[in-house]
């Protein structure tokens, strides 16, 4: 599955629990765009996780042409950190793809609610990163609270699911299959349709009978130590 037949809309705001690979789905996204010739900017906006973000591929980013925003790292403990005045240009100039980063808990969701807004008049959609190995979300009933909960703060409505359902270095293809089974039945219940699976490549010759596409990825986010 292509990148662009994911982002079929200008602007993409990925978000997720904590550890559900959301970052590493957000940095593969905006690289195979790239790849694809788009004018790609990244605004890194994830306050909740300080180990995986997307300022720590820069240079990756820049190596492909891409564009890096963050926000402030002097204020990532704040209810509302403060943000770049480029991430107005994400959302104004329309010949730019962009995917925004942000932290799936209330206090990371929050980081959009001020440009409710603005957002709203942009071609724009909201993706759910689902991995069924969180404890905090790995039942149906869970997810769809946690999803509900980043929508009433954001004051925005969610338009897919991604399933990226991972061990880190101990995934299988029977653990993205559990992802899937969790994503459709997400899917079910809200109305929200699964947009693909994210899978490194060396599993997607066995995950040919999934019913949604799957999405190509190749490990970026390395742990701090390795």
């Amino acid at each position: 599955m292509r990148a662009d037949a994911i982002c079929t809309h200008r602007v993409s705001i990925i978000t997720g629990h904590y550890g559900t690979g959301k970052t590493e789905f957000a940095v593969n996204l905006a690289l195979q765009l790239a790849a694809l010739d788009h004018q790609v900017m990244v605004a890194d906006l994830d306050i909740v996780n300080p180990y995986f973000r997307s300022r720590e591929r820069k240079a990756l980013f820049q190596e492909a042409g891409i564009r890096l925003i963050s926000s402030s790292q002097a204020c990532s403990d704040a209810d509302v950190p403060a943000l770049p005045a480029e991430l107005l240009t994400i959302l104004e100039n329309r010949d730019i793809t962009g995917v925004l980063d942000i932290g799936g808990d209330p206090v990371g969701a929050r980081v959009l609610a001020r440009f409710k807004d603005k957002i709203i008049t942009e071609d724009y959609q909201l993706i759910y990163v689902l991995n069924a190995n969180r404890p905090e979300v790995r039942a149906p009933e869970a997810a769809i609270t946690y999803l509900r909960g980043i929508e009433a703060i954001t004051e925005l409505t969610c338009t897919g699911i991604v399933n990226n359902t991972h061990l880190c270095g101990e995934t299988t293809p029977a653990e993205i299959r559990k992802g899937a089974r969790l994503a459709e039945a997400v899917s079910r219940e809200t109305g929200i349709p699964v947009l693909c699976h994210a899978a490194e490549e060396r599993f997607i010759p066995e995950l040919s009978d999934l019913s949604e596409p799957v999405f190509p990825i190749t490990i970026q986010m390395k742990k701090p130590w390795e």
